[in-house]
Order: C-alpha cells, then sequence, then structure tokens
C-alpha cells in the first residue's frame, strides 16, 4: 500500500516544478505583456518609458522571447516528456534556444544602448553584461554539447541558460525589501537584490545539475549489481 501510494503521489508532485516556476516569472511576463500593449497603441497599463518607445524592437525581441522561453522551459525538467525519439522535449528545444539566444541578445542590446533610468547605475549595468554574456555562453555551450551528442552536458549548460533567463521573477521578489526600506531609485540597494538574484538562481541550478549527476551515478551503480 505505501509503495503504491508513492507511485500514484509521484506524477502530481513532479507538476510542482513547472508550475513553480511558471508562478516564478509570472510577474515579468504580465508586465512585459503590458508593455507590449502599450507599444502596440495600447492603454498605459505600465509606467511609460521614453527609451522604449523611442526604439521599441530590443524590448519587443526581449519580452516576445521571453514568454516561450520561461513557459517552455518550465516542462523541460518534467521527465516524461524527454522520452521517446521524437519526444516533446526534443521539439521543444527548437524553440526554447532560438529564443533563449534571442532573449540574451536583445538583454544585452537594452543593458549597453538603452539610456539608463534612475537607479540602474554602473554596478548594474556590468552585471547584466556578465550574466547576459554567461546566458549566451551557456547556450552556445549548450548546442555544442548537442552537436557531440553529450546529452549531458547539454542539460547542464541548459538549466543555467534556463536559471539566467528567469531571474526577472525572482528579481521582481528581491527588489521588493530594498525597495521598501531603501526607495526603488537607490543604485546599491537594486545593484545588490538584482545580482543576488541572479547567484540565487545559478546556486539552485548548480544544485539541480549536481543531484541529476548523484541520481544517475546511482542508478549506474544499482545497474552493475543488478
Amino acid at each position: 500500500m505505501v509503495i503504491a501510494s508513492t507511485q500514484l503521489q509521484r506524477p502530481r508532485g513532479i507538476w510542482l516544478i513547472p508550475t513553480g516556476l511558471i508562478l516564478l516569472t509570472l510577474i515579468p511576463i504580465v508586465s512585459g505583456s503590458f508593455r507590449l500593449t502599450q507599444l502596440a497603441g495600447g492603454p498605459e497599463l505600465v509606467p511609460e518609458a521614453a527609451r522604449f518607445t523611442g526604439s521599441p524592437v530590443p524590448v519587443v525581441l526581449h519580452i516576445v522571447s521571453a514568454i516561450p522561453f520561461c513557459v517552455i522551459g518550465a516542462f523541460q525538467f518534467l521527465p516524461s516528456l524527454r522520452r521517446g525519439r521524437h519526444s516533446w522535449h526534443k521539439m521543444a528545444g527548437r524553440v526554447l534556444i532560438p529564443a533563449g539566444f534571442v532573449l540574451a541578445l536583445a538583454g544585452l542590446w537594452m543593458a549597453t544602448l538603452y539610456p539608463h533610468p534612475v537607479g540602474d547605475g554602473p554596478a548594474l549595468l556590468v552585471e547584466r553584461v556578465v550574466f547576459g554574456g554567461y546566458m549566451l555562453l551557456s547556450l552556445s555551450l549548450a548546442v555544442r554539447a548537442l552537436i557531440r551528442h553529450d546529452y549531458v552536458a547539454h542539460s547542464a549548460w541548459m538549466t543555467r541558460a534556463y536559471a539566467l533567463g528567469v531571474a526577472a521573477g525572482t528579481q521582481a521578489l528581491a527588489l521588493i525589501p530594498g525597495s521598501i526600506m531603501f526607495g526603488s531609485k537607490n543604485e546599491i540597494s537594486r545593484a545588490v537584490a538584482m545580482g543576488l538574484a541572479w547567484v540565487v538562481n545559478l546556486a539552485v541550478a548548480e544544485f539541480v545539475i549536481w543531484r541529476r549527476a548523484q541520481r544517475a551515478s546511482a542508478k549506474r551503480v544499482r545497474t552493475v549489481s543488478a
């Protein structure tokens, strides 16, 4: 009875991962959708920013690529969707990887070429370039590993890229305490909060990669023993 109960609960529990990831990115997805509506001539649902309306291409590319990257990427952590030669995992990857490249490149474009708003100081610019560059590197190494059929390395690098890509959700939460204590325009507070969010996401990604390796190692040991 205990074994049967565990087997029944496991499929339900595994769906908590994509659900949690989508909830994490819900704030930036909604605000990004509002921004697209506003840029298309709709009502002003978020505060207007002249740097976006004057040059909308980067922010449109950033938002349009971020939504599928965050949502589709969340389901890539489900083992059941990876099975089979023509699995959903593989088909989704054909959308996910290009979206990730567009997301990272558009983010770097915005960080380096857009006028900086009040509260975004030099430290935050450096962070955006460093972590945006690392996301590009992670995606490139993931593609390289895929070409070489090194699926373990591919999975690890895509996990890192996804963690960086969804950091906007973590940042939305991390910015709240600093905004309350120091105001929403404080450069140091914003840089610390946003940098910490990237680091936390990467730390979680490394833990997931490590756990995946531990489980694979344990599975090999059981196979040899059998």
